[in-house]
């Protein structure tokens, strides 16, 4: 059994020594020269479990009296993995995290933390292993920012042990990555929520513990403050040896920075997997009960997602002619709302082509600055033939009715319904559109 592992047991009866408490604390805190939280460093864990996860929950059930929040709930973090909690309000996420530092006791199922039974360790064990950043960011006492900084250091003291100098360098050092030693000494009565809520990370990160919990970390955040810390996080767990569970609201973040989310609702886990994987329109529309299209950032590549109110339309067959952002938006708002769209013909890398691609729509393409083929126009035309109405969006590709006729005009001459929206509608004014053209059909 290794020291932290014989320290944690021991604790565990409540009756653990000083010298107990000096040895289950990181070697580089004991001989002073710890590699410490702060802009281009954090904290040096010094735990290794084997192979086993940082955390592993099977099958654990939560209730309270006679509701029953979650149930069935597997997941698992590794080390150099930041795993994403995601889901509708009162889907479960703040238990399941509750449920992994002790706060609730599962109904059934299984918690454990670097392979040992969470159940079986005392307090200051899993303060060791586990450091959390709750969403609540009251205090109930006056204390000065680096004052509730330094409770981070509290699983790593003996009963009688006064902070050391690795320790005060772990505060100095958490401090500044959050960006809060500024305020080293003001109340933390007298901070702004989102400074209150860096504090507590900070606090979280002087704890030097492998594993970090967060709930809802930028709920209370301006955007720099969100991103740095997200950012931060992502550098925690980058070293490989750590890893992080996060609570969070805005899909695109847990897209762009999780390497695994988990969906959480009604009651359960509805997905989970890699953010490309498990962020589908399906889904995120089953779990939020709401219209969903899932693209792509242009900036980061990652999955975007963008949620609709629900529309009463049936599904229809919708071909769309135009090209550009307005053309995209059509084919987004029409595959959110249950269509099966098509565009075409539009130039190759066009943003509407894109938008299908991100559907999973027909698109008709053709070179840029290059006439399309014959073949292309067929295959455009066929599509509005057997769609059940065809939009066009602004007049790409139309012109007045003496004008020449480009390729456009010929796809829409072989659709029964036409029918035109401005380039700048709403997805509203899409979906009215679509509705008139199709009324007899209902």
């Amino acid at each position: 059994m290794s020291a932290d592992r014989h320290a944690d047991a021991e604790a565990a009866d409540g009756e653990e020594s000083v010298a107990e408490a000096a040895e289950a604390r990181p070697a580089a805190a004991r001989d002073g020269s710890a590699s410490l939280p702060g802009p281009g460093s954090l904290p040096d864990t010094a735990r290794s479990f084997g192979d086993d996860p940082l955390l592993s929950v099977a099958d654990v059930a939560v209730s309270f009296g006679d509701l029953d929040v979650v149930s069935g709930v597997d997941l698992r973090v590794e080390p150099g993995s930041l795993v994403g909690l995601v889901g509708p309000n009162g889907a479960g996420k703040t238990t399941v995290l509750r449920a992994v530092t002790g706060a609730v006791e599962p109904d059934a199922g299984t918690v454990e933390i670097g392979g040992d039974p969470a159940a079986s360790l005392s307090a200051k064990a899993v303060g060791r292993r586990v450091a959390s950043v709750p969403q609540a960011t009251n205090l109930a006492f006056d204390f000065r920012v680096r004052h509730v900084v330094e409770m981070g250091r509290t699983p790593h003291l003996g009963r009688f042990d006064a902070h050391g100098v690795a320790d005060d360098e772990a505060v100095d050092a958490a401090m500044a990555a959050a960006d809060v030693e500024r305020f080293a000494d003001r109340s933390i009565t007298e901070v702004s929520g989102g400074e209150r809520q860096r504090v507590l990370l900070a606090r979280a990160l002087a704890q030097a513990a492998p594993l970090l919990l967060l709930d809802e970390p930028t709920a209370s955040l301006d955007v720099n403050h969100a991103v740095e810390t997200l950012e931060l996080v992502r550098a925690f767990v980058d070293d490989g040896d750590r890893g992080a569970i996060a609570a969070i609201h805005d899909l695109d973040a847990a897209a762009r920075y999780c390497d695994e989310v988990v969906v959480l609702a009604n009651g359960g886990v509805r997905a989970a997997g890699p953010p490309e994987d498990v962020l589908s329109a399906s889904t995120v529309g089953a779990a939020f009960d709401a219209e969903a299209f899932v693209g792509r950032d242009p900036a980061t590549g990652a999955p975007a997602v963008t949620a609709f109110p629900h529309s009463d339309v049936g599904p229809r067959r919708v071909h769309v002619i135009g090209t550009g952002r307005p053309a995209a938006r059509a084919v987004a708002r029409l595959a959110a709302a249950g269509h099966e769209a098509s565009v075409g013909v539009v130039p190759a890398g066009d943003a509407a082509a894109g938008a299908a691609a991100d559907a999973g729509a027909t698109a008709v393409t053709a070179p840029p600055f290059e006439a399309p083929s014959a073949a292309a126009v067929a295959a455009a035309r066929s599509l509005a033939a057997d769609a059940d109405a065809t939009l066009v969006v602004g007049s790409e590709g139309l012109g007045p009715p003496d004008a020449p006729r480009g390729p456009n005009a010929e796809v829409a001459a072989a659709a029964d319904r036409v029918v035109s929206v401005a380039a700048d509608a709403s997805g509203a004014e899409l979906l009215d559109a679509v509705a008139a053209a199709t009324a007899d059909e209902e």
